[in-house]
């Protein structure tokens, strides 16, 4: 396995897309490009956890993807849309160097989870909006997901929003009723939003369950494809569930959400 750091934005170094590819060798000679996978960790705006990174990413490396984990702008160092032109850059990058990543770019995937979970689905509802490419010079096509797949994800800014998550990634305009309705995910999907794998646990008292509901209800109204699996316990930030991610219980069949999402994306 190959791994590398690479800056994005030229004014801050800590913005970064580290890349997981599987090394070619002559024992392990692979013939057919890999489909890839973006991680987009979360953390509230404020941080970027560190379990919901790197064990994805290898989780996807390990079923035949080759692996990216996204370092975002965080800590209100820059506010929206500054987090959903980062994930537009790393999408443009992993265009770029698609033959040295050994990857087939129309099959790019992104995971999020909490509120990276938000910022993936705003780029899986927003991918083509005007604002990003007179900031990222990409063809547009390049920008849309082949699916998305969203782990307890951060959707709303109303009633059942996550405030801490809304009020880091907006400051200033956290009570700006314009800027609350574009955050709003579940009111953003339109036809042009990928196919999409949501999860969450029904007693999730960080991020309520309705989160996922609502952007499941805003997908079947716009006819996009999606799976759903609510399961009864697991709390918040369980990634894997598993001891590798500090998680020693949890529900019998929510570590097996890893596999069902994996076989989910190689069937889109």
């Amino acid at each position: 396995m190959e791994s590398k750091v690479y800056t994005l934005r030229e004014d801050d170094a800590e913005i970064t897309l580290t890349s997981y590819i599987a090394s070619a060798t002559e024992e392990l000679s692979f013939n057919q490009k890999r489909k890839a996978i973006l991680v987009i960790p979360g953390g509230a705006y404020w941080m970027v956890s560190d379990r919901e990174g790197e064990p994805i990413a290898y989780s996807f490396l390990n079923a035949g993807f080759n692996a990216f984990v996204l370092k975002y702008t965080v800590r209100g160092k820059r506010r929206f849309p500054a987090q959903l032109l980062e994930v537009s850059m790393a999408m443009k990058l992993i265009h770029e160097h698609a033959e040295e990543f050994h990857i087939d770019p129309d099959y790019i995937f992104t995971i999020g989870f909490s509120a990276g979970g938000h910022l993936c689905a705003s780029h899986g509802t927003m991918w083509n909006r005007d604002f990003i490419f007179e900031s990222v010079d990409m063809p547009r096509e390049w920008n849309r997901p082949r699916g998305m797949i969203l782990g307890y994800p951060v959707i709303t800014s109303g009633e059942k929003a996550h405030r801490g998550s809304i009020d880091n990634l907006l400051g200033e305009k956290k009570e700006d009723p314009e800027a609350l309705e574009t955050v709003s995910l579940e009111k953003q999907v339109t036809e042009d939003t990928p196919p999409t794998f949501l999860l969450h646990a029904r007693n999730d008292t960080c991020v309520p369950v309705e989160n996922t509901l609502l952007f499941a209800t805003a997908l079947a109204a716009h006819k996009i494809p999606f799976e759903m699996h609510v399961y009864p316990v697991g709390g918040h930030g369980f990634s894997l569930a598993s001891p590798l991610v500090g998680v020693e219980k949890a529900y019998p069949s929510l570590p097996g959400w890893i596999d069902l999402a994996i076989q989910w994306a190689k069937t889109v």
